[in-house]
């Protein structure tokens, strides 16, 4: 994904979240910042958008946001339902009122049968309450797989927005 596709997307988001006079959070593991760093670039972008965490290791997930030890054995750091308790979280632990998470596989090692190089897992909430989660699988090498689920964390996060 080139990065003027990012940059626009993060321009049209950060119009939305104007619109709609709402505060914005980030919870990112496999990104490592990526998204939160799309969304600053655009000036003015300190009117919409509070913070992010970056919770890379499982520890750090539940420290800063909560993530239940049980949901990170039980169903991996890699799923829908870590992604939820990170979106969640990441609004507990913050002043915002709707926020994004990611979590993922981006290479080129760490994949296994069931969950491959390219599973990506987003959670979206909103005052509190989940909103939605979804899985995706990217292909390509890591920078790749980082751009492509950042580039669907912005258009899901618009969709939220517009809805």
């Amino acid at each position: 994904m080139p990065d003027d596709d990012i940059s626009i997307l993060a321009k049209q988001v950060g119009e939305a979240l104007q619109n709609k006079k709402l505060v914005v959070v980030t919870a990112e593991s496999c990104t490592g910042g990526y998204l939160a760093a799309a969304i600053t670039m655009v000036p003015g972008s300190s009117n919409y958008f509070e913070q992010g965490f970056i919770t890379y290791s499982n520890t750090a997930k539940q420290e800063m946001l909560g993530v239940k030890a049980d949901a990170l054995q039980k169903f991996g750091a890699v799923s829908e339902q870590v992604a939820a308790e990170m979106a969640v979280g990441a609004l507990k632990n913050s002043h915002a009122q709707i926020s994004v998470s990611i979590t993922g596989i981006a290479g080129p090692g760490g994949g296994t049968p069931q969950k491959p190089v390219g599973t990506v897992c987003f959670g979206f909430a909103r005052n509190s309450s989940l909103q939605k989660t979804i899985t995706k699988l990217f292909s390509g090498d890591r920078e790749q797989i980082r751009a492509q689920a950042v580039v669907t964390a912005l258009k899901e996060l618009q969709q939220l927005l517009l809805a």
